[in-house]
């Protein structure tokens, strides 16, 4: 029996696709040829390929809010700063195992009502820490914003997950030569921000979250 064309399917087989062709190569008749079926079957369900990157994006938003939806509010124990940690590290991970990951979930719209348990959740923490519903949406939102923006730039250096290999264009040693002599704080600038950006990753997340405390969470 033939499998169900729907739109799950499509966005899944999306997010398989990603890490053979990437975001540029990815198309809808692409798409077709891999569930074999003619393209305009997929025109049923997506008019465009931004309603395909909205439906990826909301597929991708549920397998990373799975447990904390799973879970709710009382998992973590009312500790606001380990929930947007663990989070925005969980997000980070997903995202980095997908080619383009971050630029297919980056200005997206998610699809459906899914994102709202785990919305609500983030919510109920936060507010419950003391602070206003507003605030706990500016943090939230501040924490969210920062994970994406940085696995966006994370993957134009290291764009093949699950490789070390580092795009040229980012290579230190080959920074440090050709600029070193005229520019040496500039080469240290990339060494920060082109070498470990696992640690990068940690010690800015650490640094946004100790300015949501010292801004937001007392504020009106």
């Amino acid at each position: 029996m033939a499998t169900r064309l729907d739109r799950k399917l499509v966005a899944e087989t999306a997010l398989r696709l990603l890490n053979d062709v990437g975001l540029d190569g990815l198309t809808l008749r692409r798409i077709a040829k891999e569930l074999d079926v003619q393209a305009p079957a997929l025109y049923w369900h997506f008019k465009n390929k931004q309603e395909l990157l909205d439906e990826m994006a909301t597929e991708l938003y549920e397998r990373m809010t799975a447990p904390l939806t799973a879970a709710g509010a009382d998992a973590v124990d009312g500790d606001w700063k380990a929930l947007l940690t663990e989070t925005c590290t969980g997000m980070r991970r997903t995202l980095l195992g997908y080619r383009d990951g971050g630029k297919v979930f980056g200005g997206t719209r998610l699809r459906n009502s899914a994102p709202m348990r785990p919305m609500e959740t983030y919510m109920t923490v936060l507010t419950g820490a003391g602070f206003r519903p507003h605030r706990a949406a500016r943090a939230w939102f501040t924490v969210y914003t920062y994970t994406i923006g940085y696995v966006i730039e994370e993957q134009s250096i290291f764009p093949v997950p699950g490789e070390p290999w580092r795009d040229p264009t980012y290579d230190l040693e080959d920074r440090e030569r050709r600029l070193g002599a005229d520019f040496p704080l500039t080469v240290v600038a990339g060494e920060e921000f082109f070498g470990d950006t696992a640690r990068g990753f940690e010690d800015g997340l650490r640094a946004v979250i100790a300015g949501i405390e010292a801004t937001l969470l007392h504020g009106r």
